[in-house]
Formats: structure tokens, C-alpha cells, sequence
């Protein structure tokens, strides 16, 4: 019961902030606004671990990989103390399982990935019938249009109706089936 407890509360915590640091990371990927509440916030709760980390980690390309590779870092220290609680043994093979544990962080950044992009499209999808002149439509707008331009570039709105987030949702939803099964391949290599 305890051990549970636990995986939730490091769950919960190194999650939220996993996400934080990816969102931080795509916002500054996608040049979404720097200047709203949700950037500011973002910048304010993980400034103090990407600071310093930007010492060790240089940016390349114009990608602030210091962001990235912390949120790879919380999402490996969640799978690790998940497998830890459930009695895995990293001591028999330990450099095969920390690479196991080092992929099965990348699978679950592309997981997070997947459902931040999806949840952002759903939010502008009814925020654009509920508030289409919402303060938090550019945001949504700047993050989502290259993921939803690659659709809109092929299918013509129908009666003046985007289908493009439709299918855009189609394609990540099949995106993490794919990754759920590579999730399971991986685990079977332990």
C-alpha cells in the first residue's frame, strides 16, 4: 500500500512536472507567444532546473535540448521507481536495464507528446464554437497549426467546416496504438 502511495505521489509530481518542461519545450519549438500567463508560468516553475542545466546542455539548432533532456530525465526516474516498486531487480543487469529504462523515458515523452498535441486540438476545436476570440485561441492557434497544416494543405474545408483536426486526431490516435506496442516490446526485454 505504501509502495503505491508512492508511485502515485512521484507519478503525479515528476509528471506534472515531465509536462511542464515539455510544454515549456514546444512552446519555444512552435514560437508560441511568449509574452501570455501559460508561457510565463511555464518559464517561472521550471526556470530553476533549466538555468543551470543550459551550463551542461547547449542548445542545438535553435531546439533547447537542456528542456528536453530534463523532461526525458523525470519520465525515466518515473519508470524506474514504478519498476523498483514492482520488485524488478536492477542489479543483476544493470547497464541493460538502465537503457531499457532510458527507452522506455523516450517512449513515454512521445506517449506525452501525443496527448499534449491531442488535448490542444480538442481545447482549440471547442474553444473555436464556445470563444472563438478567447485570449487563449492565438495560443492555441500558434501550437497547433503545423501539426493541423499538413491536413488543411490536402482537404478543402466542406461547407466551410475544418476537417483537418479530425483527422489529426485519427493519426494520433493510431500514433499510440503504435507506441503501445513498442511500449510492450520494450518491456519484454526486461
Amino acid at each position: 500500500m505504501s509502495n503505491q502511495i508512492l508511485i502515485f505521489l512521484l507519478d503525479t509530481i515528476l509528471g506534472l512536472f515531465s509536462l511542464a518542461l515539455l510544454l515549456r519545450f514546444y512552446f519555444q519549438l512552435l514560437r508560441v507567444p511568449y509574452y501570455n500567463p501559460i508561457s510565463q508560468f511555464l518559464i517561472a516553475v521550471t526556470d530553476f532546473m533549466v538555468r543551470p542545466a543550459r551550463r551542461f546542455i547547449p542548445g542545438w539548432g535553435g531546439l533547447d535540448l537542456s528542456t528536453l533532456i530534463l523532461a526525458w530525465l523525470m519520465e525515466c526516474i518515473i519508470v524506474t521507481s514504478v519498476y523498483m516498486s514492482q520488485g524488478y531487480n536492477f542489479g543483476d543487469n544493470f547497464v541493460v536495464a538502465s537503457g531499457i529504462m532510458g527507452l522506455l523515458g523516450i517512449v513515454e515523452i512521445i506517449k506525452t507528446t501525443l496527448y499534449i498535441v491531442l488535448m490542444m486540438i480538442i481545447m482549440q476545436a471547442v474553444l473555436s464554437w464556445i470563444n472563438p476570440h478567447s485570449p487563449l485561441a492565438p495560443l492555441l492557434d500558434s501550437f497547433t497549426r503545423p501539426f493541423l497544416a499538413v491536413f488543411r494543405r490536402h482537404i478543402p474545408p466542406i461547407a466551410n467546416v475544418d476537417l483537418s483536426p479530425l483527422f489529426v486526431l485519427i493519426l494520433i490516435q493510431v500514433l499510440l496504438m503504435i507506441v503501445a506496442g513498442v511500449h510492450r516490446e520494450i518491456t519484454a526485454m526486461l
